[in-house]
């Protein structure tokens, strides 16, 4: 199998996400008072089988090439009020498609805590 196009060198990924330590991590920590999650891990298996369940349900709606965004999100419970991620089929891979709410969203990734930089 070859290396997907838009995979990109380590050092850019530390780049950016160190971008995002530097400034939305600490605007977070400000507002809220504590540190918040800064990465969000998910079994392969689960992405796969929501990969294979985004093409089989598109594919049923006559949607060809649908993509998957993925949303910031955060909880607000009496477990926790830490940030997360859900990822969301959308009707097209065109980053201005809309979501398909006809899809359930994935969620309930882990978070690594306390939070590292890449």
């Amino acid at each position: 199998m070859t290396k997907p196009k838009n995979c990109i060198p380590v050092a850019d990924a530390k780049v950016l996400q160190a971008n995002w330590n530097n400034n939305q991590a600490k605007d977070i920590e400000k507002a809220t008072g504590t540190k918040d999650v800064c990465a969000v891990t998910f079994n392969i298996d689960q992405l796969q089988q929501f990969i294979d369940y985004v093409k089989a349900e598109s594919a049923i709606k006559g949607i060809d090439s649908p993509g998957i965004r993925v949303y910031f999100a955060a909880y607000n419970d009496k477990e926790s009020n830490k940030a997360t991620v859900f990822l969301n089929a959308t009707e097209s891979d065109d980053g201005n498609s809309a979501n398909n709410y006809g899809i359930d969203p994935l969620n309930l990734g882990s978070n690594r805590w306390p939070p590292y930089a890449y």
